[in-house]
Order: C-alpha cells, then sequence, then structure tokens
C-alpha cells in the first residue's frame, strides 16, 4: 500500500487515543507553559530584587555625599554672614575712614582742610552672650572700659534672667572711639554695628561769626556810653541794647561750648542680649547641616523619579495591554489545540 493511499486510510478511520493518554497529553501541555513561563519570569525577578535596592542605596549615598560637602566650613560661614546681615542692618562703611583721620584729634578732620573739623560720631553695638550672668560681666566689662579710656556713663540699665539684657549709653574721647568699639565688640559675640558721623563744623562756624558780630557790637556800644556826652534818653537805649546784646553772647558761647563737647566726646550706645532675648535660633551643627541637605537632595531624586513615572506611564500602560493581549491570544490557542486533539 503507498503512502498516500495509507494517509487516506487513517483519515478515513479517524484512530482515536486512549482516554490514559489524552489525560497524559492534557498534564503536560498545562505544565509546560507554567514552566516556560517561570524561566522567563525568574530573570526578571532576580533583576528587580537586586536593582531595587541597589538603587534605593545609591540615592542614599549620593544625597549623604552631597550633603556633607554642601554643609562644610564654607557653607557654615555663608550661613553666619546671611544671619548676621539679616540683624545687623550696619550703617555705610564711609563712617570708618572718617574715624581714622579723626585719631589723636578732638574731632575728624575733612578731606578737603587742613584743620580738623567739629563732627558728631555715634556708634552703635549689640553683642550676644551665653546667658545672664555673662550679661552683668558684660556690663561691667563695658563700664570699666570706659573709665579707663577717660569717658563716662551717660546711663545705664542692667535686667537679669532668663532673658536677661543691658542697655549702655556711654561717651568717649573721638580719638579713643575705635579702642571702644573694639574693646566692647571683645565682650561678646557682634550681632550689629552702626557708626554715624554728622558735620557740626558749618553750624560751629555760624555761630562763632555771630559771636564775633555781637562781641563787636557791645564794644562799640561801650566806647559810646563810656568817651561820649548822650542825653538820657539815648544812653538808656543803648544801655538796654548792650545788655540784649551780651545776653545773646553767652548763649552764642553756650551753643559753640556744646558743639565743641560734641566734637570731643563720642556717643556710644551698648546693648548686651542672650540668645533668648535676641530670638535667634542656635547655629545647627555639621551633622544636622548634612542630613538636611541629604533630604534635599533626595526630595528633589523623588521628584525627578515622580516627573520619569508620569512621563513613562503612558508607554508603560501600552507595553502592559500588549503583553496581557498576547497572552490571552496564545493561551485561546493552546485551549483550541487541546480541544481539537
Amino acid at each position: 500500500m503507498t503512502s498516500p493511499e495509507l494517509l487516506h486510510e487513517l483519515r478515513a478511520s479517524r484512530p482515536e487515543a486512549p482516554a490514559a493518554l489524552r489525560m497524559r497529553v492534557h498534564e503536560l501541555a498545562s505544565r509546560e507553559p507554567a514552566r516556560a513561563r517561570a524561566r522567563r519570569s525568574l530573570p526578571f525577578r532576580r533583576l528587580a530584587l537586586v536593582a531595587l535596592p541597589a538603587a534605593a542605596a545609591l540615592a542614599l549615598v549620593s544625597a549623604g555625599v552631597i550633603g556633607l560637602s554642601r554643609s562644610g566650613p564654607q557653607s557654615e560661614a555663608l550661613r553666619e554672614r546671611a544671619l548676621v546681615d539679616q540683624a545687623a542692618n550696619p550703617a555705610p562703611s564711609v563712617a570708618a575712614p572718617e574715624l581714622e583721620r579723626g585719631q589723636g584729634s578732638g574731632a575728624a578732620p575733612d578731606a578737603t582742610t587742613a584743620g580738623p573739623r567739629a563732627q558728631r560720631i555715634a556708634a552703635t553695638l549689640t553683642i550676644e552672650v551665653r546667658d545672664s550672668d555673662a550679661v552683668s560681666r558684660a556690663a561691667q566689662g563695658a563700664l570699666d572700659l570706659t573709665r579707663a579710656l577717660g569717658g563716662y556713663v551717660v546711663s545705664s540699665s542692667v535686667t537679669t534672667g532668663d532673658e536677661g539684657n543691658a542697655t549702655l549709653i556711654v561717651r568717649v574721647p573721638v580719638g579713643k572711639v575705635q579702642d571702644a568699639i573694639v574693646g566692647l565688640s571683645a565682650l561678646g559675640r557682634i550681632v550689629s554695628q552702626q557708626v554715624a558721623v554728622e558735620d557740626l563744623q558749618e553750624q560751629l562756624d555760624a555761630l562763632q561769626r555771630r559771636a564775633q558780630s555781637v562781641t563787636a557790637q557791645i564794644v562799640r556800644i561801650t566806647a559810646r556810653l563810656e568817651s561820649e556826652t548822650l542825653d538820657a534818653e539815648t544812653r538808656a537805649l543803648l544801655e538796654t541794647r548792650r545788655r540784649a546784646l551780651r545776653s545773646e553772647l553767652r548763649q552764642l558761647r553756650q551753643g559753640i561750648a556744646g558743639i565743641e563737647t560734641e566734637a570731643r566726646m563720642a556717643t556710644v550706645s551698648l546693648t548686651v542680649v542672650t540668645p533668648e532675648a535676641l530670638g535667634t535660633a542656635p547655629v545647627p551643627s555639621r551633622l544636622d547641616r548634612t542630613l538636611d541637605e541629604a533630604l534635599n537632595v533626595l526630595a528633589w531624586e523623588g521628584i525627578v523619579a515622580l516627573a520619569a513615572v508620569v512621563v513613562l506611564a503612558p508607554f508603560a500602560l501600552l507595553l502592559a495591554a500588549a503583553w496581557l493581549g498576547r497572552r490571552l491570544y496564545r493561551r485561546r490557542e493552546e485551549e483550541r489545540l487541546l480541544a481539537a486533539s
């Protein structure tokens, strides 16, 4: 019998496999896809188990390194400088050259003239000390320094307690004002410093010119009263005028003396506070700054990861839908082939 005839006969007879054989085939067919899926999924699971902890560890290490580098001495100096700038609001630095030019004299000299100019110099300092006991010591040190420099105390107020503070207003010779500022600054940590210079020379010149004019008028009136023969009415008028001029001259001399005193003595206002009274937060430690910077880096990494998830999510959904559709199609094909067998 030829092969075509044999095939035709087999197709016509349609022999059936035994029931045990059919069950064995179904069992093997059901196990084989599971094994294939296990072989395909096992590398991906292992990769995910290794990749996810590695990525998390890499993110933590990078955040710690960046935080540590950003919390170094340079960063600390910048932070402290920013805090001092916010609290201090210092005056323009033009005051310092004025004080240097005024060293050794009763007033600071003007750059355009050969002689010294009369100027009012006022300095304001705020220093921070550790606690209430340190406030008392700093106040006493300021009083001793003022007396040592030849100055005197205008007013003094010291408050003790949890939020201790002290306020002192002293006057020192202008030639020693820089020594006073340096000495008072050494009593604690400088929180603010301000120096103001006000020119008094024009006002002093005007008073002196007026005093010279009044003096000359008094001399002329006195000469007339002593040398001339005057009637009673004229003499009375001249004497009244001389009394008024003498009263004005006394006032002018008092004004001149006051300006000269202002030019000789500088006013220094000192405020001593504790951290509680100032309301400033303590400077964070190196570890705190490192943790803060690390958390900031982790936050930015989380933002970047979230943005990547938002961008890639649609593509991931499409791939998942395609994979699920292909899997369902293959399962139906396998079920159809098994049913046909």
